[in-house]
């Protein structure tokens, strides 16, 4: 239990550094950021495994990179549900969610 509260601030914290950083991005708050988190989490786990399926031939086509425009697409999809986070483009959007999958990635890996 207390891991998923450390990876859920943990991914909070990347979010509200990306949108400080990223100028495609902004994040009003760290409260906006903890919701982004947490609904980006239920996307993650609950809508991008059916979509993958779906798009399983273009992802074999270009080889699996269509994952980034997916990526791309729910993190626009969480700017349209969440008030205070807004991303401009589908171009900060995908800049975005690299940064986000390296990030919480290399800071997954160090934490217990």
């Amino acid at each position: 239990m207390i891991s998923v509260l450390v990876n859920w601030v943990v991914s909070a914290m990347v979010i509200f550094s990306i949108a400080y950083i990223l100028p495609g991005a902004t994040v009003v708050d760290f409260t906006a950021a903890l919701v982004v988190a947490l609904v980006l989490g239920i996307i993650n786990a609950l809508l991008k495994p059916v979509l993958l399926i779906l798009t399983l031939p273009i992802n074999i086509l270009t080889l699996g990179l269509f994952t980034f425009i997916l990526n791309a697409l729910l993190i626009i999809l969480v700017s349209n549900i969440v008030p205070g986070f807004i991303v401009d483009g589908f171009l900060a959007a995908l800049i975005f969610g690299i940064v986000l999958s390296v990030v919480n990635t290399v800071l997954h890996n160090f934490l217990p």
